[in-house]
């Protein structure tokens, strides 16, 4: 295996259906994930993020364009590229009749792992993912969050050189995920690479190494989240509801990012006072923090990652 994991060039992904406009999901992305790298795909519902998973795991074949795992194109030669692979597909649920300890071991042995292996990974995984109360239970009579977590524990126990996870941690509770971010931080020290899709920013903030916005199907920018928050141009943001119709008095204190009806600032420190100042007047009520992923997004998109 080579040292660059996943490379995509020009990828295209278009979808056509009789009687209705085609739809470009992927407009020509071009990536790279180094081997036991972390990797997020960071954007809204409908960006492209899952598209491009899709293809990437030889789920789907891509109108145009190449991605190569490991230096083997998926598209060309999926049956060399699934061994090394394993997806937590967004829809993906256990079997209704099989219990998370039997959907775990299951799939283990259908990869041609041993029965020794086998059970010994799914138990660690089954109690990384809080799942031993929950073992021996049906699929079919477990909440949602739980056959979530069942789904991950049945791919981190693969420990496959490239896990996929698409949305990992929805309808999962805080601690759940937290449980879910730990261990595939371990993984990927093992060795495994891990590219996920989220669109939580304090999942790609927390988990990811590097991470690529996406918007309408192509890549806007990458980097760290670090870098990504320094690139906004302050550190500090003052944010008004109801202020982008005032938007003109603010431009002279920093990068300001209309979001909706509301209003972000990007100042530095020794603007505030000044800042607060002109809100007050103007009416407006401002609350203040730190920068975040979240303005960084904005900065990027114009919108904010919930917005419909």
């Amino acid at each position: 295996m080579t040292d660059l994991a996943l490379r995509s060039v020009g990828l295209r992904k278009t979808y056509r259906t009789k009687g209705s406009p085609p739809v470009e999901a992927l407009a020509g992305v071009t990536l790279e994930v180094r081997s036991g790298e972390r990797v997020a795909l960071l954007g809204r519902n409908g960006a492209g993020k899952t598209t491009f998973l899709r293809i990437a795991s030889t789920l789907l074949r891509p109108t145009a364009g190449a991605v190569e795992i490991f230096g083997v194109d998926v598209d060309q030669h999926p049956e060399r590229v699934r061994p090394y692979i394993a997806v937590v597909p967004q829809e993906g649920k256990p079997f209704f009749h099989l219990t998370p300890r039997e959907q775990v071991y299951t799939y283990l042995r259908a990869r041609g792992l041993s029965r020794e292996t086998g059970k010994a990974r799914a138990e660690a995984a089954l109690e990384a993912m809080g799942l031993t109360d929950f073992a021996d239970r049906l699929a079919i009579t477990l909440s949602g969050g739980q056959r979530q977590r069942t789904m991950v524990a049945t791919v981190l126990a693969t420990e496959a050189p490239f896990l996929f996870l698409d949305e990992p941690t929805i309808g999962m509770d805080p601690f759940a995920r937290r449980s879910v971010w730990a261990s595939l931080r371990a993984l990927s020290r093992r060795g495994s690479t891990i590219m996920l899709t989220t669109h939580y920013l304090d999942e790609a903030d927390e988990l990811s190494e590097r991470l690529y916005i996406i918007d309408r199907g192509v890549v806007r920018v990458s980097g760290t989240s670090e870098e990504l928050k320094r690139s906004v141009g302050g550190t500090l943001k003052v944010h008004m509801p109801g202020g982008a119709a005032e938007i003109e008095r603010f431009r002279s204190f920093g990068r300001c990012v209309p979001d909706g009806t509301g209003l972000t600032v990007i100042a530095a420190p020794e603007r505030l006072g000044e800042l607060m100042g002109v809100a007050v007047a103007a009416h407006l009520t401002a609350t203040v923090g730190p920068v975040t992923l979240e303005e960084a997004f904005l900065n990027v998109v114009g919108r904010s990652i919930d917005e419909e």
